[in-house]
């Protein structure tokens, strides 16, 4: 049993939250605003959609490293994410695949749950990389079945400005795929036409895409203009705090994600893996040429900035926890409700961890 105050969906709770059988069984007590005591504040887990590695392992190097990535994400609060991929080849993917479907079944202990994957490569611009390896190509359905057949594939980033790419859109959604807009040379025309065919957000909101102009809007025009969802990574480096504002404002269920490498919970150096190099430095993580290549944040970092750019904890917590889950269509994730998975960090008045809950285990501090 915990007891503090619990942020439910109908508001802040002061009483006690209980499990059983992994899920939430009970919430006591009565409403209340928690600046009447000083308790621990009990939230829902974070949930993140998008995340490439952790401690010097890479998602990218198979079941083992997803493990440790998952484990080391848990410990700050993150309580499901979906495993993401980079620009690769169709062998080296499929392998990938296969070696994280056993994990993604069956939870390994003291670790995040992987809800599945979140194809950001390989079917993006090679004009517009950003951070990802150079082997982009054109998305066909016959490599995307094979994919699906693997794994439950939750999330895919395109480009839609490139030719068949529209074909795979309207599929993808059709089969309850979350298509995004991500790493495109696409116009405000190609975004708007985009989501008329399917697609469902934007992949880390401005970076990586056609900026705003106010006489060509970009891509980044058409999501402020139009969407409902999108990622945003709010490490204050991707994203300046004003666009970030303006983003909020614009866009109803944004939610943010760490896009977390393999620097994050690591000291500033530098770093080699998966055949190039990349520095941290300061928060930011960039390639040799100045390129950013990521983040090193994990979710409770997020949440901490979200509120320090003068969001409510309630207004913070959603955008990290019940907003992703709702993208994904998880009723029983990302909110503190009887019935919903046992996914719940606790945390100081500080916002610092104290505690996280797995489908009701308790994690063990990462070591």
């Amino acid at each position: 049993m915990l007891d503090g105050n619990i942020l439910t969906p109908d508001g802040w709770r002061y009483g006690e939250l209980t499990f059983a059988d992994g899920r939430i069984s009970r919430i006591g007590g009565k409403h209340a605003n928690p600046a009447d005591n000083s308790d621990d504040y009990i939230l829902p887990g974070f949930v993140d959609l998008h995340i490439h590695g952790a401690l010097g392992f890479d998602m990218m190097d198979g079941a083992e490293s997803a493990t440790a990535i998952a484990r080391l994400h848990a410990s700050h609060g993150t309580t499901s994410l979906l495993a993401t991929t980079v620009c690769t080849s169709h062998e080296k993917l499929t392998a990938l695949l296969n070696e994280l479907a056993p994990i993604i079944q069956q939870r390994p202990a003291n670790a995040a749950q992987l809800l599945g994957v979140h194809l950001e490569g390989p079917y993006v611009n090679p004009g517009r990389l950003g951070g990802l390896p150079d082997e982009a190509r054109t998305a066909v359905m016959a490599e995307l079945d094979r994919y699906m057949q693997l794994v439950p594939v939750k999330v895919v980033t395109l480009s839609p400005e490139i030719a068949g790419h529209e074909a795979v859109i309207r599929e993808l959604a059709a089969r309850g795929v979350r298509v995004q807009v991500g790493h495109s040379l696409g116009s405000y025309e190609d975004g708007v036409k985009a989501l008329a065919d399917g697609v469902a957000g934007f992949t880390h909101l401005y970076n990586a895409m056609t900026p705003l102009a106010h006489r060509a809007p970009g891509m980044v025009g058409a999501a402020l203009a139009h969407a409902e969802y999108s990622e945003l990574i709010p490490d204050l480096i991707h994203v300046h705090p004003g666009a970030m504002r303006v983003a909020l404002r614009s866009i109803p269920k944004l939610y943010c994600v760490t896009d977390a490498t393999q620097t994050a919970g690591l000291p500033d150096g530098t770093y080699t893996g998966r055949g190039r190099t990349v520095t941290k430095c300061l928060g930011a993580v960039t390639l040799p040429d100045g390129t950013l290549a990521g983040s090193a944040l994990t979710m409770d970092v997020v949440l901490r900035n979200l509120v320090g750019l003068g969001l409510a904890l309630e207004d913070a917590s959603n955008r990290i926890s019940r907003n992703p889950a709702d993208y994904l269509g998880l009723a029983d994730r990302g909110r503190l409700a009887i019935g919903a998975w046992g996914d719940v960090v606790v945390l100081d008045r500080e916002l610092r961890v104290k505690a996280v809950y797995v489908e009701g285990v308790e994690i063990k501090p990462f070591a």
